[in-house]
């Protein structure tokens, strides 16, 4: 097993809780920056290991998220010893943080950066973060914060324009512009590894039929060809969003956890941007990922997808 080379954490989460962790063969690690598809990659990985639409118990009783401080790691830890099923690991640590065991499969998901930017504004805004205090309080003691759980996050200043700048241009381990091309880089570089899937939000989209067959492969999982319609269906965002309470994590951290599937679009950052702001984007991301990835993730040139945007 590799393990990890670089230790990412901040006032919700620490990479390091994932020491020791007893893996086993078959285990499958989700690993997307925010906002990317997690909450959906993991249904979807649930609905193929039950093979049922209903699925025995809620999401978040079938599959966690380690690094998060609202949970103690040995609580973490006996919750998934305590499994017999195959086993579901949510993070958003990205490919050097993670340990890495040659049978484990790591399933990675990218977006379009612009549409992650809105969708965490969304996110922002419908997370209660005095219920997330009180969670980290019982978990792991509150003694060690020097400000607010906030202080990490972009700052939320009057306009969504604004919002969407504050996100791409910044700095924090897990939050922002720079961190999730960051993490998409790790997973791009190790794409040809046998127990890699790289997996892009608008394919899920666009043929989320197809792109459960792949990840159904991908696991080695078999699923009676009458059972597809059923667990195609349950897996689309309308079916998630109207059984929100099944399937969003951490229940009590949302003011309305219909609200956490928010809306689930692509290309939402048009009404926003205009030729300017893009050519801006664009020299930002240039930045930071190669133009393979950049290519990839945006699934076409960015700057010829404008419209007429005000802000």
């Amino acid at each position: 097993m590799r393990q990890p080379t670089v230790r990412y954490h901040n006032a919700i989460m620490d990479s390091a809780r994932w020491e020791g962790f007893p893996f086993r063969d078959g285990d499958i690690v989700i690993s997307t920056p925010a906002k990317c598809g997690t909450t959906w990659t993991q249904t979807i990985c649930a609905l193929l290991i039950f093979q049922t639409p209903e699925l025995p118990r809620p999401l978040d009783d079938i599959t966690v998220w380690p690094d998060m401080k609202t949970r103690s790691q040995a609580d973490v830890f006996a919750f998934y010893e305590a499994q017999q099923h195959r086993r579901i690991i949510k993070t958003h640590t990205p490919f050097d943080g993670l340990p890495i065991h040659d049978g484990v499969t790591y399933l990675a998901v990218g977006r379009d950066p612009r549409d992650v930017a809105l969708s965490w504004d969304a996110h922002f805004q419908n997370t209660d973060y005095d219920v997330v205090l009180k969670l980290r309080d019982e978990a792991v003691g509150n003694d060690d914060l020097t400000g607010e759980l906030t202080d990490d996050a972009p700052p939320q200043l009057d306009s969504e324009y604004d919002r969407f700048w504050a996100w791409m241009e910044h700095p924090d381990v897990q939050i922002g512009l720079p961190s999730m091309l960051h993490h998409m880089s790790g997973f791009w570089a190790e794409r040809e590894r046998s127990n890699v899937l790289l997996l892009h939000y608008d394919e899920l989209k666009a043929d989320l039929a197809g792109q459960m067959r792949a990840i159904a492969k991908q696991l080695g999982i078999e699923v009676p060809e009458q059972r597809w319609p059923e667990l195609v269906e349950a897996a689309t965002f309308d079916s998630m969003r109207d059984r929100a309470k099944e399937f969003a994590p951490v229940l009590a951290m949302w003011r309305d956890p219909k609200q956490f599937f928010n809306r689930g679009v692509t290309g939402q950052w048009r009404d926003l941007l205009d030729d300017d702001d893009l050519q801006r984007y664009e020299e930002q991301v240039a930045k930071l990922a190669v133009p393979e990835l950049v290519d990839w993730l945006h699934r076409g040139p960015i700057t010829a997808t404008a419209t007429t945007a005000g802000h």
